[in-house]
């Protein structure tokens, strides 16, 4: 099984990545995971990525996509893998495109989890008001700004799917097993 999640920040893909994971028996790659291991490891785009966050930069989309590809190569993606946050946009889509078809590799689906943004901004206040307010990133400012990103540079992927026949969409408001049991019967497809 080899699927990307995509939706909204705090829709639940990293809930539903880690029970892909286990249903599936497949890693969850996401690009910050990569990243840190790829520094941990020393490999040479890891280390040039370690020298532009050192400085407080973003990450170029050329070495995020490097760190992908290598990652790809891991013994453990042989049998699938679940990419979570990943591609984030259109070039990316695209370099992942390429990669892929360098490797070999087909994509399955790709899994749209849709989700309302207000409700997903109570859901996040509820959650901090619940934890006392533990997260930094856990206020209505933050994750409005993080939704309108989502929206700008990450939702047009939406249609990049859908035009290749890959996206499959599923109700990400739904309890956890409902959205489980949701994205198990699109990907069987």
């Amino acid at each position: 099984m080899r699927l990307i999640l995509l939706g909204p920040p705090g829709a639940g893909k990293g809930t539903q990545a880690k029970i892909l994971v286990e249903a599936y028996n497949i890693p969850q790659l996401s690009t910050g995971d990569i990243l840190r291991s790829a520094i941990a490891a020393k490999t040479p785009l890891g280390l040039e990525a370690k020298v532009i966050m050192d400085r407080g930069d973003l990450v170029s989309d050329a070495v995020v996509n490097g760190i992908v590809s290598e990652r790809l190569d891991a013994a453990d993606c042989k049998a699938g893998f679940i990419l979570d946050g990943f591609p984030r946009t259109i070039a990316q889509a695209e370099a992942l495109d390429t990669m892929l078809i360098d490797k070999g590799i087909k994509l399955d689906a790709v899994v749209e989890i849709k989700a309302d943004a207000d409700e997903l901004v109570r859901r996040v206040i509820q959650r901090a008001t619940e934890s006392g307010g533990a997260r930094a990133d856990d206020t209505e400012e933050v994750l409005r700004k993080r939704l309108d990103v989502y929206q700008e540079q990450t939702a047009p992927l939406v249609a990049y799917y859908t035009g290749k026949g890959l996206l499959q969409a599923v109700d990400g408001m739904a309890p956890v097993d409902q959205v489980t049991a949701a994205i198990k019967a699109a990907i069987a497809h």
